[in-house]
């Protein structure tokens, strides 16, 4: 991590009639237990944290933040640790993700991925490589959505006689393609000065059926393309009508994919370091989900219904919270990456519960501010 936690913050007001006194205290022992994955004594806030209190108050705010369900003692005669329900109090109302931090990151990925000049599924590549070198957690980057990803331009080009292929490049870069028969509008001439002036004709048609192709469906995602209404076309092109629309459908079919859109997945490693992930069956667990079951946790990082209703700009789901059974350890903070104000692909950040929040949230959202401009 590029920085580490702050100072005790300026709280908001008290949530689950909590005092001041006690989100304090509730904030030092979810700081202490992430740095130190050791459950957290009263004495070690009292000799650690600024908090103007004895040990014996810290005992009994600690005593009723457990009542309260927001932490707990994993032994009788351990200290406590957050419970899923205290990270998510953490997380909503005492911590401030970094601006530094995200600015840091932001510059750090401008200064290291070269937009210009690499393919957009590079710069995902890299980005995850980074992110996760600098959470210390896994990073699962998605490609753009074929469904939402918008039109640059489409080109019909003669490939051989008698057929033509329809090149459909996306704002990512990325292309498709169909080939196409033509239909047969006359006896083929003979010689070979008639055969050069057949493709003449046939490339300066394709061109003004390619102009009219872009003129319409420019900027329209993939879905639309067979929406387009063919009446506008002249007389001359009537008999291309019904092909183009059935290649066009085609194409928007078979660019939907059978399976979610890739994750690059980056930092496996680096995680399982973590004293959470000591237990074999829980590694393999994950390791499995990771391996096998992308399009589980696609639908987790892209489909983000809460971040539309609240308007805020990451997803954190904690724990439980999460619906795959290898992630309820885990915690999974996502943003979205946008052309414009669509959403087309997702950065997200997997780690243990315990994890450095205010850092993660900073550096995912760095990292899809980052993608969301190089895809524009």
């Amino acid at each position: 991590m590029l920085v580490w936690l702050r100072s005790i913050p300026v709280l908001a007001n008290p949530v689950l009639n909590l005092t001041h006194r006690q989100q304090h205290i509730l904030w030092a022992t979810v700081r202490h237990y992430i740095a130190t994955a050791e459950p957290v004594g009263s004495r070690a806030l009292a000799d650690e944290y600024n908090l103007d209190v004895s040990p014996a108050t810290i005992r009994n705010a600690m005593g009723y933040l457990e009542k309260a369900g927001l932490l707990y003692q994993p032994h009788t005669s351990a200290g406590r640790v957050p419970s899923d329900s205290g990270y998510r109090i953490y997380v909503d109302q005492l911590i401030t993700p970094s601006d530094t931090l995200s600015k840091q990151v932001e510059q750090l990925l401008t200064d290291r991925l070269n937009s210009d000049n690499w393919s957009f599924e590079a710069l995902l590549r890299g980005a995850a490589q980074i992110l996760s070198a600098l959470s210390g957690y896994i990073t699962l980057v998605t490609l753009p959505q074929t469904s939402t990803a918008q039109l640059r331009h489409l080109q019909l080009v003669q490939v051989e006689q008698g057929k033509v292929m329809l090149i459909a490049v996306m704002e990512s870069y990325e292309t498709r393609s169909v080939m196409l028969d033509l239909p047969q509008t006359r006896e083929a001439s003979g010689g070979e000065a008639s055969a050069a002036s057949d493709a003449e004709q046939l490339d300066r048609k394709l061109q003004i059926l390619s102009n009219f192709l872009n003129t319409h469906l420019r900027g329209k995602n993939l879905s639309e393309l067979a929406k387009l209404d063919w009446q506008e076309l002249g007389r001359e092109f009537e008999q291309y009508a019904d092909l183009l629309r059935a290649s066009l459908t085609d194409l928007s079919r078979r660019s939907q994919p059978s399976m979610p859109t890739q994750i690059f997945i980056s930092g496996v490693s680096e995680v399982l370091r973590q004293p959470e992930f000591s237990e074999l069956q829980q590694v393999k667990d994950l390791l499995h989900l990771l391996e096998e079951g992308q399009d589980q946790l696609w639908s987790l990082i892209v489909e983000l219904p809460e971040t539309e209703a609240t308007g805020k700009r990451v997803s954190i789901r904690i724990g439980a919270e999460n619906p795959l059974e290898p992630m309820r350890t885990c915690a999974l903070i996502s943003a979205s990456y946008r052309r414009g104000t669509t959403a087309i692909g997702s950065v997200g950040v997997l780690g243990p519960t315990r994890m450095v929040y205010e850092n993660v949230i900073a550096v995912v959202e760095a990292a899809a501010d980052y993608l969301s401009e190089a895809i524009s």
